[in-house]
């Protein structure tokens, strides 16, 4: 019996990329004939949901593509537990769901080329594909986890803190199909059987983390999560929200203050209320070390990294009592209840 596969791609505000993304991915169906999507509009409020439904209408999309219209909005994880739930409630659940932001274009195969790693390792839960830039260079697309030695290194920018604290690769540019900590949810491919027994994405996160912590998740469940370069995505990043961790530092705008709130909330999550301040505390301590060198003049004046650090004394260091309380939506849970952030 063919697979099933179902895409799902949360709109805010960019609905010319969405539909877009959804061209580059029509040429998919003829190795995956049974591919669908569902296309959600987050609660853009700016007209998207309108803009979509008149694009989609009596077009060659409209035969595989459903438009989701919610009425708030909930965040990525929210908003993309309404169609999980959607697809794992219906008459005809898929056995793979595609993640996929709609500021990417696809490269031929790349669908296949992730539910063929999902068919070859049974208990593989996620698989990602290789991010690659406008300009066709690698982005970071796989990442390890991250942890108050990590976090001492990215704090610092050192090459001698990361050949001294670092076990493994801190980042994955797609040099090679392997297992890994957790993949980029700009393209991701989740086995709805471990949806189903690890839950969807934890609704106390409006925005970033919430992918990395559902791949902690599946891991703890026994789990693996992959990394497929030979699944290739040309991805815009930022172009929602404006932030994009793959440019380089200077040109990177400031994070706002709901990407530290969501760090903070990792951290606490998946270990404990000190845990998570000695994080931010090894990052301030490898950020004291970089600030030193810019004394002596060994280091390149980035006045972004000046921000992050007020920025994360501001908004990231003291996890609160909801940070460590976990809201994890259920693949059976009615559809439509307001995002734990919310409240």
């Amino acid at each position: 019996m063919a697979r099933s596969i179902a895409i799902v791609m949360v709109n805010y505000r960019t609905p010319e990329l969405a539909l877009a993304a959804l061209a580059s991915v029509a040429g998919e169906r003829a190795a995956e004939p049974g591919l669908r999507a569902i296309l959600v509009d987050g609660g853009s409020g700016d007209g998207s949901s309108e803009t979509l439904a008149a694009a989609l209408h009596g077009s060659s999309l409209a035969e595989w593509v459903q438009l989701l219209a919610l009425p708030l909005n909930g965040g990525f994880g929210w908003a993309n537990n309404q169609a999980i739930q959607r697809l794992l409630q219906g008459h005809d659940p898929p056995d793979y769901i595609h993640l996929l932001n709609p500021d990417t274009r696809i490269e031929t195969g790349a669908v296949s080329r992730l539910a063929d790693v999902l068919d070859r390792n049974a208990r593989c839960g996620a698989v990602g594909s290789l991010l690659l830039e406008p300009d066709g260079s690698p982005s970071g697309s796989a990442f390890a986890f991250p942890s108050v030695r990590r976090e001492l290194i990215r704090g610092g920018r050192m090459a001698i803190l990361e050949r001294l604290f670092a076990k493994g690769r801190l980042v994955s540019f797609g040099e090679a199909a392997d297992e890994v900590e957790w993949a980029t949810g700009a393209s991701v491919m989740m086995r709805a059987a471990a949806l189903r027994g690890s839950g969807l994405f934890d609704t106390g996160f409006f925005l970033y983390f919430e992918e990395v912590e559902l791949m902690w998740r599946m891991r703890r469940a026994g789990w693996s999560i992959r990394h497929e370069p030979a699944s290739r995505i040309v991805h815009v990043g930022g172009a929602a929200t404006g932030v994009n961790g793959s440019r380089p530092t200077a040109l990177r705008p400031k994070l706002p203050a709901y990407w530290y709130a969501s760090r903070r909330r990792f951290l606490a999550l998946t270990g404990s209320r000190g845990r998570a301040v000695a994080a931010s505390a090894a990052w301030l301590a490898g950020h004291g070390l970089l600030m030193a060198r810019r004394m002596i003049g060994s280091a390149k004046q980035h006045a972004i990294v000046e921000r992050d650090a007020r920025s994360l004394l501001k908004n990231g260091l003291l996890p609160t009592v909801r940070d460590r309380k976990a809201a994890v939506a259920r693949w059976d849970d009615p559809p439509g209840e307001p995002p734990a952030w919310m409240g």
